[in-house]
């Protein structure tokens, strides 16, 4: 249940939606959303809502090409509905007012280093998202990946001239990499107002799972974050006080 008090929206489809404080900093903000994947109705439901930059975060070749589709598409009206799961059709995204400055694409990796590293595939070869610490295949470093580019939070800001720029909301599905994303966030002073986050190890519980979590939990809490909001399962919001 969310915290009393807050004017909790949603966007987004049932796969790919979100949950976030409604507030006057979302106007006319700068949001980055680390973790496309096929499914991009939260980020074009928040860029229409709110006059949003979105910077989105993901270098799957997937999700690049999704976002090529989707890219083909901006200006123009959804033609049909959204689909069940976590691919959605191009057709079913209202583009109508959006342009390429409105939802930027980053194809690279947040990490706490730049550098290259592996990105493992998932277990599934169906599913579309890679992980750069392979929980989904209890953490190993021999199973099969393909090379990315990985950056820092700060070294995307300044790539694309938001050094100093607040940040209205932070979104990471990046499968297991939040962790580290996040306590480096907090010790280097980069505090988004709000933080959307999917603690992907959950799906797969288990001590270094809960211990991993609990990590993230306490850097972000330290850091004058408060958890505002969780849905019973792997998302949570935190607010800056």
């Amino acid at each position: 249940m969310p915290e009393p008090g807050l004017n909790l929206v949603s966007l987004g489809t049932a796969y790919g939606g979100w949950a976030f404080q409604d507030d006057s900093s979302l106007q006319n903000s700068v949001v980055i959303s680390a973790g496309l994947g096929e499914d991009a109705s939260f980020d074009v439901a928040l860029a229409k809502k709110y006059g949003a930059r979105i910077l989105l975060v993901d270098p799957t070749p997937r999700a690049v090409s999704h976002y090529e589709a989707m890219k083909s598409r901006f200006g123009r009206s959804a033609e049909i509905e959204f689909v069940e799961g976590g691919t959605q059709p191009v057709e079913a995204y209202d583009l109508d007012g959006i342009s390429a400055s409105d939802l930027v694409l980053e194809p690279t990796a947040l990490w706490t280093e730049n550098t290259t590293l592996k990105f493992f595939q998932p277990e599934n070869p169906e599913h579309v998202s890679h992980s750069i610490v392979n929980f989904q295949n209890n953490y190993r470093k021999d199973t099969a990946a393909i090379e990315v580019e990985a950056i820092t939070l700060q070294t995307l800001l300044h790539r694309h001239g938001l050094e100093g720029q607040p940040i209205a909301l932070l979104k990471l599905d990046i499968e297991g990499a939040e962790v580290e994303v996040l306590e480096q966030l907090a010790e280097q002073g980069v505090f988004p107002r709000q933080i959307c986050v999917e603690f992907d190890e959950l799906n797969r519980p288990g001590d270094k799972a809960f211990e991993r979590v609990d990590r993230a939990d306490a850097a972000l809490r330290s850091a004058g974050y408060q958890c505002v909001y969780g849905n019973g399962g792997t998302d949570y919001l935190y607010l800056k006080r």
